[in-house]
Formats: C-alpha cells, sequence, structure tokens
C-alpha cells in the first residue's frame, strides 16, 4: 500500500493530509489562533473539589476550567516486569482523599475542549517520541498490542528495560513503528525523553501557576514524527521554511534509524508548483464530501452519517444496486462496500465515541461474520483505538472510537444560524400561523390602531397571496388594521410585530 503526507500551510492555517492509494485517509487541521492543546502539560491549581462527581476543576489558564476524574490520578503503579494481572485492580480512593482546594498540581491534556465543556487532564503524565511514549510515574515497559510476534515484543521489552535504567528507570510503551528498530534507535528516544522530562521539572518549580510547561510539537513535526510508518513514499511540503525546518527535525531527531530503511529526512520534498497541492490530489472535493450527510458507495447504494452529542448514527442502504443474483446476495455484497467506507469516513471525519451503523438486515449468519470482519479489518490502520461488537439483536453494529478532538465537520462548521443547529426548518405555513397568534396576543395586551409585520419574503408572499382571506378576518375580528413587510435580512423563522 503506497502512503504520502501531504502538507499545507497558509499563514494562519497549517493542514496535513494522510492519502493512500490515491484515497484522503486522515486530515489534520491546525489553526494559529485555536491551536489544540492535548499533550500540553500545565502548572494548574485545584479550583473546586467535587465529590458527587468525584472529579475536580482545575485552573490552567484555558477560557474553562478543566475536568480531572479521579480514575486519571496518579496511584502506585506495579514495579518494573510486574504484570498487570499479578494483583487485582485496588478501588479509586475518594478524590476528597487525593486532592485539596487551592492544591497545585502538575496535569497533561487528554481531551481538548470540545463543546461546552473544558478540556480533560490527567496527572499520568506521558510523552511521546518516534518509537516510544516515556511514563514518567511509572516503571513498567508496555508494548503496542499490533506487534504480534511474540520474539520480537520480548526483544523491545528486554531492550528498552535495560536501556531505561541508566536514566532513571522510568516506564515507556513502546510503540508501533518500534517494531524492528535497533538498539541505537530506541537508545537516542529514551536519551531525549529523559532530557525532555528533566526540562519540564524545571519549568515545574519555576512557572507560575496556570502556565503550560510542555508543548507537543507543531502539527507539521508531530506529523512526521507519528504518521511516518515504512509504507510512507513521501512527504511533500508546499512551504519552504517549513520543509527546511522539518528536514532538520527529521535529520536531528530520527538519525538512529535502521539501515536497512530510507533515510527519513530524504523522503520530505518541497512542493513548489503553481497549482495548491491539495488540489492536485482532489483533497478539497473530498474535503467536502467529508461534511456532507450521505456518502455515495460505487455500487450505487449510499451511507447516511448523523452526529449528535449522544453518538454518530451510520444508515447503510442499497440504492440503486440492484445486484445480479439474489436480494441476499445484492445486501451482502453493498455492507462489505459499506464495512469499508464507514472505517474510512470515521476516520477521515474524526468522528469519536459511540457509532451505531445500522447495516442492511441480513440473515446468513456467514454474511453477518464477513462484513464484521471487514470492517475491523478496514479500522486497523486507524490510529485511533476502536472497539467493535457483535450484531445485536435489532441487526445493529455498535462500536467506539477514541475522540481527543473535535470531529472535521465541529472543527470546519458551525451550527446553522437559520434553524439554530436543529438542521430542519419551521415551514412558511407554521410560520404564518404564528405570527397570526402573536397579533392576536399583541392586541390583547396593547391597545394600537395598527400594526406592522415584518417577516421574511417567504412568509410575508404566503400571508398576502395564499392566507389574504384569513388575514381580513383576523382584521375584522380584532378591528384593526395589519401590514405586511417583507425584509431579506428576516430569516424564515423570524418575524416582528409592531405596533402603530
Amino acid at each position: 500500500m503506497s502512503e504520502e503526507i501531504l502538507v499545507n500551510v497558509t499563514p494562519r492555517e497549517t493542514r496535513v493530509a494522510v492519502v493512500e492509494n490515491g484515497m484522503l485517509q486522515e486530515l489534520h487541521i491546525e489553526r494559529g489562533w485555536a491551536r489544540g492543546v492535548v499533550g500540553n502539560i500545565y502548572k494548574g491549581k485545584v479550583q473546586r473539589v467535587m465529590p458527587g462527581m468525584q472529579a475536580a476543576f482545575v485552573e490552567i489558564g484555558l477560557e474553562r476550567a478543566a475536568f480531572l476524574h479521579a480514575n486519571d490520578i496518579q496511584r502506585p503503579l506495579p514495579a518494573r516486569g510486574a504484570d498487570a494481572t499479578d494483583s487485582p485492580a485496588a478501588p479509586t480512593p475518594l478524590i476528597t482523599d487525593l486532592l485539596r482546594e487551592g492544591q497545585d498540581v502538575v496535569v497533561q491534556v487528554v481531551k481538548d475542549p470540545i463543546g461546552s465543556k473544558g478540556a480533560r487532564l490527567t496527572t499520568q503524565i506521558s510523552i511521546p517520541s518516534r518509537y516510544l511514549v516515556l511514563l514518567p510515574q511509572s516503571q513498567v515497559v508496555g508494548i503496542s498490542a499490533r506487534i504480534e510476534d511474540e520474539d520480537e515484543r520480548a526483544r523491545l521489552k528486554a531492550l528498552v528495560t535495560e536501556l531505561a535504567a541508566p536514566h532513571g528507570g522510568f516506564g515507556y510503551i513502546v510503540r508501533t513503528n518500534a517494531e524492528g528498530q535497533p538498539a541505537e534507535a530506541l537508545a537516542e528516544d529514551i536519551a531525549y525523553l529523559s532530557r525532555a522530562w528533566a526540562l519540564v521539572g524545571e519549568r515545574v518549580r519555576e512557572a507560575a501557576v496556570g502556565s503550560c510547561v510542555y508543548e507537543d510539537l507543531s502539527l507539521p513535526m508531530r506529523a512526521v514524527r507519528d504518521l511516518m510508518r515504512r509504507d510512507v513514499e513521501k512527504v511533500r511540503v508546499d512551504s519552504r521554511e517549513t520543509f527546511e525546518r522539518l528536514r532538520e527535525f527529521a535529520a536531528q531527531y530520527m538519525s538512529a534509524m535502521s539501515p536497512e530503511e530510507d533515510d527519513l529526512a530524504a523522503l520530505i520534498e518541497h512542493y513548489s508548483g503553481a497549482r495548491p497541492i491539495f488540489d492536485l490530489y482532489g483533497i478539497e472535493d473530498e474535503i467536502q464530501r467529508a461534511l456532507a450527510r450521505e456518502v455515495r458507495l460505487k455500487s450505487g447504494g449510499y451511507l447516511v452519517f448523523d452526529q449528535t452529542e449522544a453518538m454518530t448514527t451510520v444508515d447503510v442502504n442499497t440504492g440503486s444496486f440492484l445486484g445480479q443474483r439474489n436480494l441476499e446476495e445484492t445486501v451482502y455484497r453493498t455492507n462489505l462496500e459499506a464495512a469499508q467506507a464507514v472505517a474510512r469516513q470515521l476516520r477521515l471525519r474524526n468522528l469519536g465515541g459511540i457509532v451505531i451503523i445500522d447495516f442492511i438486515d441480513m440473515h446468513d449468519a456467514e454474511h453477518r461474520r464477513q462484513v464484521l470482519r471487514t470492517l475491523e479489518k478496514s479500522l486497523a490502520r486507524d490510529h485511533a483505538r476502536t472497539t467493535v461488537y457483535d450484531f445485536s439483536p435489532l441487526g445493529l453494529v455498535e462500536m467506539t472510537r477514541k475522540r481527543t478532538v473535535e470531529s472535521l465537520e465541529r472543527q470546519l462548521c458551525e451550527p446553522c444560524h437559520e434553524c439554530g443547529g436543529r438542521g430542519m426548518l419551521k415551514t412558511a405555513e407554521t410560520v404564518t400561523y404564528e405570527v397570526f397568534r402573536e397579533i392576536t396576543r399583541a392586541v390583547r395586551q396593547f391597545d394600537a390602531a395598527r400594526l406592522l409585520v415584518i417577516a421574511s419574503p417567504k412568509v410575508v408572499s404566503r400571508i398576502t397571496d395564499e392566507e389574504s382571506a384569513a388575514v381580513a378576518e383576523l382584521e375584522e375580528f380584532l378591528g384593526k388594521s395589519i401590514r405586511f413587510q417583507a425584509d431579506a435580512q428576516y430569516m424564515q423563522e423570524q418575524f416582528d410585530v409592531v405596533l402603530l
């Protein structure tokens, strides 16, 4: 599978696209005025302890106080080499035993502020590098579940344990990218992470409350650090300055590569073409399609995505696909294609939390197993953690996808001012009868000889044309003269009744 990473830089916005076999799979956006804070470490102060929620609100210098749950507060962990199954997990202590109001606490952001909610925090600090994640408050070495070879898992665990000893014996998570890497590459990462943690310690001692003491890399550098894999053919950057920074970063930060791999710095190219880089790859069109509610399938079927506060639902429909054999085969083929498309769309749209997929009903148990297997296989390349459950008795597939930042739609869009985010508008007929009721209410409350109603052109047109007889009856009943005025600035549901 061929993969490319495209970096588009403008003065106020940076976008990174991951393209696999010519198709956009992921889009990451960072804007200068709203850069994400996930991964940042702050020196905070406990603002309020909430025993009923087993949580506390912590002031870290953001617009809203951040949320810290008792489960996310660091407690003693097993010593190095101990297995998590050796002893049962201790119950979570009361939040009042862990924190007090006014206490200084070092915290890390694990979720950006989303909607009306503040950032989510943890005191279980972690700092990532290319191959490892440092866990400075632990002594456990864990291996990514995506490294499946048992010999390689044992080699990496022994190697990291040995290399970490001279640097404080901290705990580490070995990332998927570490598979097959030599000791030199891992040693360089451990040295880098040890320096980074020492610097955090110095800043914590000196910084004021609410200060950021560690900030994650900028988006282009995070992309090179986190997204570069063996199957990445190149990274194309349309900014000369960013290109040079990335080359320097890759050469310095990732110099200890195995001899079998290409030099990563050499894979980074500067794109200087006249045509915008995202237009060249059709990325802009893909982004527009990713904001649409419907997704068309090649077979003629289609998906419908609905994102709500509680969950995201995906409805699968056959559409115009008629198949060639029988209904069951048609449904099966549509569901197989839909499973692959759903996995891609979740990743592209960055949809997280609970996801409910309503596949078309299948009677064959083997067909259901194959569709579920296709979905799981298609999700395997997703960087976010996913969990897929079997078909429910109602034929629904429930799954979860870890959410750390806003979805693509909520990053790029805002609620419709016309409908207030409902996705629906009251009809002109409904608004007409609301106007009539408001006229009656106003006349009963206030004394006026005449009334002026200002509304949208569509509503006024309907009142003066189709409801003219009703208006005449209302004027006679109230004994008042009513005049209607269309104003293009008024939205369909908006109107004013003015007493003259």
